[in-house]
């Protein structure tokens, strides 16, 4: 059990290092929490128009993050006024409650995938705004203050290059 979990670990180390590295990405460090009713906002760089991307969203979570899953509420606004808006749920942890993401200790970086094809066609302008929407099981209201989360950002990556 230990050996293949090894080998898991030695087969993603290779996949992940020959990704390609962003073409653009930024991150936002969020003070003691995040309010569900504060966007985490980024203004996309010009980025080519005849290419095709991934769009991630990164996400660093310490052990007080006290839940399995994340739900996002992801905008992306088009330079011309169009909104595409988003809900997206995350797994954070596994069943046993052991972290999915990457790192040593209490604090865990995650790249979770946004998009899988994804184009700027109309040049500069695109803005990307992320909240969080979480509820407590069996409670109409929305978590308003999220502990455990410290930094949001996003990647984005060429395809084929």
């Amino acid at each position: 059990m230990r050996l293949s979990a090894g080998l898991f670990v030695f087969a993603a180390l290779i996949i992940l290092g020959c990704a390609p590295a962003p073409v653009a990405s930024d991150v936002r460090a969020l003070e003691d929490s995040w309010n569900a009713y504060q966007g985490v906002d980024f203004e996309l760089p010009v980025l080519d128009s005849l290419a095709q991307y991934s769009a991630h969203i990164t996400l660093r979570n310490t052990n007080q993050y006290p839940y399995n899953n994340i739900f996002l509420i992801v905008r992306l606004t088009h330079p011309h006024g169009k909104i595409q808006t988003d809900t997206l749920e995350y797994r954070m942890a596994r069943a046993d409650g052991s972290w999915l993401g990457v790192g040593v200790g209490a604090i865990k970086d995650n790249l979770l995938t946004y998009r899988d094809t994804i184009s700027f066609e109309e040049g500069s302008g695109y803005q990307l705004s992320i909240k969080h929407a979480l509820r407590n099981n069996g409670s109409a209201q929305g978590v308003s203050v999220l502990e455990g989360i410290t930094e949001v950002g996003y990647q984005i990556r060429e395809l084929n290059p």
